[in-house]
Order: C-alpha cells, then structure tokens, then sequence
C-alpha cells in the first residue's frame, strides 16, 4: 500500500504531502487547481516520461516521494532488493527527480537506479486509468488486451506457446524465401567455386611446395656460378697444385708452436687449438669438394622448375598468398559447394518445416480462441452483472471472438459490444457508447479484472467524467466496494463520488498576484460537508446545498456500513 506522497516544485504545487490509506480516497478542488499533478506524481513515480515543462515555474527540479508499505508486496521487496534498495522498519521510498533543463533520475530505497528500474520496480503496484483509457478501450487491440487478462493463465499459456511458434514460423518463411530468392546467385558461386576447384586440382601442389622450388630454382639457375665458386673455394683451402692455401699455412703455424710448447704452457694451448683448426679445415675442404662434385648443369631440370612453379604462381595469385593458403581455400570452398549444392535439399526441407509450423499454428490458434471465447463469456458476464451496480440495469454487454488472419495476437479479433437499453441491438462500443456509458463500462471491466489480476492500489483520474445523477451515485458506491479489497485513489468532480470517500483530500489553489500555489488538505466531516456543497451548486456556504452535501454523505455512510 502506498501510504503517502510527497511533491515538490510540481506544476502548481510548491510542496505539499498526500497522506493515503487503505479504502477510498478522493481528490477534489475546482478546476486549474492541480488534481492532475497527483496523478501526474503518481506516473513519474510508475517510470513515467519525465517532462521539464512540469517544473514549477522558478524552481531548479521537481521531486516526487512515495511511501509504499511492503507488508504482503513479496515480490515487490525482491525487486527493492535486486535493485540495491533499502527497506527499513517495512517501508520503501520511492523517488524521483526532474531537473529544469530536462535530466531525470530515481531512486529505489534511496539507491540511483536508471529509470527502466523504477518502472520494473513500481509499476506493478499500481493500475492509472485515465479518460485517455477511456478512448484507449475503443482500440481492437485494447479490448483484446483486457480480454487476454481477464482470461489469466489457460490463455497466458496458450498464447505463449502460439506466439513461439508464430515467430519460429516467421523465421523459417525468411529463410526459405532468401533461399529460394538467392538460388540463382547461389548457383552462380558454385560455377566459380566448381571451376576454381577444378583449377587447383589440375595443379595438384604440396604444402610448402611454392618455397621448395624457389630454393630448386634459384641453384638450378647459378649452377655454373656455385661450381665455379666451390672449386675456387676448396683451392684456396687446399690446393691441389702446391700452391699456398689454408690448410697449408694453418700447419706451419701448428709445426712453430708445437717446437716452443715445452717452454710455455701458453704455446702448447695455442699450438692445440691450431691442431684442431687444422683438422677442422682439412674437412671442410673435403666438404666443399663434395659440394662441387654434386652441382650439375641441367637445363631440362631448370625448366621444368621454373613451369611447375609458374603454374603454382598462377594459383596463388588467385586464392591466395601461399601454397599453403590456396590448399587452405580449396577446402573452405569445398565445403561451402557442399553446402550451395544441397540448396534443393534446402529448400525442400524448409518447404516441410514450414508446412509442418502452419498445420501446429492453426492448431494452437484455435486452442487460443476456445481459450478467449471461454473467458469472454465469463467476462461479458461479470461486466454485465457490474454495469446493473452502475446504474445501468438494462444494459448488455456481449463480447464477439471472431476469427481473422493469423497475426503476432493470435487469429482473433476481439470486439466489446455494448447494448445499452432492453431491445437496442449490441454495437461496438466504438460506435454505440456514450461518454458516460463508456466510463462505467471501464470502471466495469477493470473491477473484473482486479480479481484476476489484482495490484494493490488502483488510481481513476476523472473516469466518472459524463456521468451524473444516480449514475454518479452508483459509480461512487461501486468504487467503495472495490475499495474493500484494494487500495483506491479517485481524481473526480462529481459529489456524488466524493461522498463514499474513506478519505477526501481538497486540493486547494492561491495565489499572491504573482505565484500561483496549489496545496492539499485532508478535510474534516465539516470540511467535506462544505466541498460537497461547493461542487454540488457551486457555493459552499448554500443552506441548501449543504444540506443536500449532508444527505449524500448520510447514504454513503448507511450504504457502506451495510457492506
């Protein structure tokens, strides 16, 4: 329950407190004098659109307050504390800023928490119904909503399991439609794919074979060169003619040492080193002989190379960098002709699956309208029953489940009909329902609803707007019963409603020539006696207006105490 309200710097209202209760509260004051702004605080509490026009004028924000009582909210205390919010002593605060320049922020349990939180948070507490409801109801989609809830779980389930499969049944009309449209692209990419493929299979390459036969052409190619230079080489370490050559002139400088290494210790490591060098050159001077004994001259060999390595060019120029990268593009393009060639296969799969989701949304569909039909008999029913509480006893309200086209809703379009008077034909209430009539028939539905889907405070802003006379006074008897279970707050100019409150609050308007400043007043027996009379004639000083305020408040007090 929400037990009070705070504004601050909100349109007309500087700052003032609205103390609420359990039953029935009312919110009355003349016109212009700030009723709306309640509602208004209520919505930005709900995660509302905040608007800097709100702002009072002056005034860097407006702050509104709310005190909600978790006692029985279970749910509601989970959400508090998923969003990093404080309960203290069985209370929650809820809140939120609006800056002048437009920012806005809220807070949960005084945690800052982004909007969307608020709303996840708060919104189930509370039901807003407007005169924008009222026209909201004449909406197709509105009175399939109301239907849908007043249905409760058969049809929650049975539109899940209808929404899922309508939308795997959207995906797989995509898929087969961009299959079928893109086939002749897709069999364009095989063809170049098949002949790629086909190119690469004719060369036949090895991983690594593109540096295998560089390297072979590059020595084909300077055979003469390399020979030319190893024998050269294996000359200069040991020659074969007697001239000076390395190994040579490493032993002479072995055979000088080796004659003083007695001497020093120092002569006869150097000396050994020269041993080993001298070793060491004489085999790779055989090495290097061998090296020249091996290089051939083969032209034929040479230009058979530079083809085959020509040919693996000519695929790397294609499908990649390397040879390794073109194998790497052959079985990636094998695997996706695999795949472009079952594009028949595709097709017809998806032909069946798409066939099969139709058949099992039909199915389903028509599980969803025995589903609403069923409901929509209660509820016709009930709304019925509640309109002769309205003061509308020979109204009949009948609401029509016709079948349409499958669409993301189902295959039903719902329509609420009204017949207002014995013998007058139902007609939508788009067409057939008064101002007046269509405010008890939405004060009807909702009292429907709230026992199939009950929230702990319900709020009607000026929902009694067309409504006068006794019809008036069971509007206002028919919310004190809903208030018997549910926290109720009522913004309303008819008296005949403010006389059932368990609560009546003035909104009270002044101003000093140049501020305009609205507050709220929680008015006493005499208070409510003299608000009355001023909404009933307009004068709230009136004998006869007062005593009529008297009568009404005496029937309200005898109805209510008579349950």
């Amino acid at each position: 329950m929400i037990e009070e309200i705070r504004i601050s710097q909100l349109g007309v209202i500087d700052a003032s407190t609205l103390e609420l209760g359990p039953g029935l509260t009312v919110i009355t004051g003349e016109t212009g004098a700030g009723k709306t702004m309640i509602v208004t605080a209520l919505g930005l509490l709900l995660g509302g659109r905040a608007d800097s026009g709100a702002v009072r004028t002056g005034a860097k924000q407006a702050r509104v307050e709310g005190v909600v009582r978790t006692e029985g909210l279970s749910h509601f205390t989970e959400a508090v504390e998923e969003a990093g919010g404080e309960i203290e002593d069985g209370v929650v605060v809820l809140a939120r800023n609006v800056a002048a320049e437009g920012r806005s922020r809220a807070f949960v349990g005084g945690a800052s928490v982004p909007v969307a939180t608020l709303t996840e948070v708060a919104q189930p507490l509370v039901a807003v119904h407007g005169q924008s409801d009222q026209h909201r109801l004449l909406l197709p989609r509105a009175q399939r909503d109301a239907l849908d809830r007043f249905g409760g779980a058969p049809v929650a389930a049975c539109l899940q399991e209808y929404g899922d499969l309508y939308r795997r049944l959207g995906e797989t009309t995509r898929e087969l439609d961009e299959v079928v449209a893109s086939a002749r692209e897709r069999a364009r990419e095989a063809d170049l794919l098949r002949f790629g493929l086909t190119e690469i299979e004719q060369v036949d390459p090895e991983p690594g074979e593109d540096d295998t036969l560089a390297a072979d052409e590059a020595r084909l190619g300077f055979a003469d060169t390399l020979r030319t230079a190893a024998e050269q080489a294996r000359e200069a370490l040991s020659s074969e003619s007697g001239g000076a050559d390395a190994l040579a002139t490493t032993s002479a400088a072995r055979g000088l040492l080796d004659g003083v290494r007695d001497h020093d210790p120092a002569a006869a490591e150097l000396a050994d080193r020269l041993a080993e060098l001298t070793y060491l050159v004489s085999d790779v001077a055989a090495d290097v002989a061998s090296y020249a004994s091996r290089i051939e001259t083969d032209p034929a060999r040479l230009a058979a190379t530079s083809e085959r390595r020509a040919s693996l060019v000519a695929l790397t120029r294609k499908y990649g960098e390397s040879i390794d990268e073109v194998l790497a593009w052959a079985r990636d393009a094998a695997a996706r002709l695999l795949d472009l060639d079952s594009t028949d296969e595709r097709i017809t799969a998806l032909t069946e699956r798409r066939d099969r989701l139709q058949a099992e949304l039909a199915t389903s569909a028509a599980a969803l309208s025995v589903a609403r039909r069923e409901a929509a008999g209660r509820l016709q029913a009930q709304v019925t029953d509640e309109l002769t509480l309205l003061a509308m006893p020979h109204a009949v309200v009948s609401i029509d489940v016709a079948s349409i086209e499958p669409t993301a809703h189902g295959a039903d379009e719902v329509t609420i009909l009204l017949a207002a008077n014995t013998g007058s034909e139902p007609r939508p209430l788009s067409k057939g329902a008064s101002g007046g009539e269509l405010s008890r028939v939405m004060l009807a539905i909702e009292v429907a609803l709230a026992g199939t889907s009950p929230v702990p405070t319900f709020v009607f802003d000026e929902v009694d707007a067309g409504v006068g006379g006794a019809a008036a006074v069971e509007v206002g008897r028919r919310l004190a019963q809903l208030a018997r279970t549910a926290q109720v707050l009522v913004v309303t100019h008819l008296p005949q409603v403010a006389a059932y409150a368990d609560r009546h609050v003035l909104v009270r308007k002044s101003s000093d020539g140049t501020v305009t400043s609205s507050g709220l007043s929680l008015l006493d027996d005499a208070a409510r006696e003299q608000e009355l009379s001023r909404m009933l004639a307009g004068m709230s000083e009136s004998d006869t207006a007062l005593a009529h305020a008297r009568e009404l408040l005496d029937v309200s007090r005898s109805t209510r105490a008579l349950g």
